[in-house]
């Protein structure tokens, strides 16, 4: 029998990352304000939702729309009161006014993690150069994973670039895991799996009344059973 694959669901609050937990969610991604694509939580959100569930979180350090680091400073100073809240991994990446990965500001925050793991967020789906960003930050500590949909319109044009990802692992730069994310439908998984894909990241997927309603369980439990029972 293949591993269990890994689905990491989105939560704005508590409410959402009970029902992720109860649907079959291995891990949730910790988020506000999804108008601006995903903000950074409040430290009491991130403490409240700790203490609600056991599973991983990955809290989202970003400040403002878009992939500018913008002040540095400032985020460090969350990173610091979002660990004290019970955060150990966590999810960032920042470009600069090029499209090039901001190396000087990503090494800045990582080194203040001090070790949590983390993931480079889909600021890689706008980046000029994906293989050029994946080798600038291959020696990072704590990057194990890529969310990227393979394009910034989303999984349906990025999959091809998915699959020859996925192909590479081992190279410097492509050993991290791929957590396929953007648009992601239940039929794409059958193509990745395939492929050797096996993590999974929802949002809207685990939403039918749309991002201004809850998280359901159900509709966890149905990507949890689709995901098992494919990779059988």
């Amino acid at each position: 029998m293949s591993k269990r694959a890994v689905l990491e669901v989105i939560a704005l609050d508590i409410e959402d990352a009970v029902a992720a937990q109860a649907g079959g969610a291995d891990r949730l991604e910790l988020v506000t304000e999804m108008a601006a694509d995903g903000l950074t939580p409040s430290a009491a959100t991130v403490a409240g939702i700790r203490a609600a569930v056991d599973i991983d979180l990955r809290v989202m350090l970003r400040l403002a729309d878009g992939f500018a680091a913008g002040a540095v400073e400032r985020l460090l100073r969350v990173a610091d009161e979002l660990r004290a809240a019970g955060a150990d991994q966590f999810v960032l990446g920042f470009l600069d006014a090029d499209g090039g990965v901001d190396l000087a500001a990503v090494e800045r925050v990582v080194t203040a993690l001090d070790g949590c793991r983390w993931t480079f967020h889909r600021a890689i789906d706008r980046a000029a150069d994906r293989d050029a960003l994946r080798k600038a930050l291959a020696d990072l500590p704590g990057l194990d994973t890529y969310l990227t949909a393979g394009s910034a319109t989303g999984v349906d044009e990025g999959l091809p670039t998915l699959l020859a990802e996925s192909g590479r692992q081992g190279e410097p730069g492509y050993d991290q895991t791929i957590l396929v994310g953007g648009g992601l439908r239940l039929d794409h998984v059958p193509p990745l799996l395939a492929a050797g894909l096996d993590a999974f990241h929802i949002g809207g997927a685990a939403r039918p009344q749309g991002w201004h309603g809850p998280v359901s369980e159900a509709s966890v439990k149905e990507w949890r059973r689709v995901l098992d029972s494919a990779a059988d």
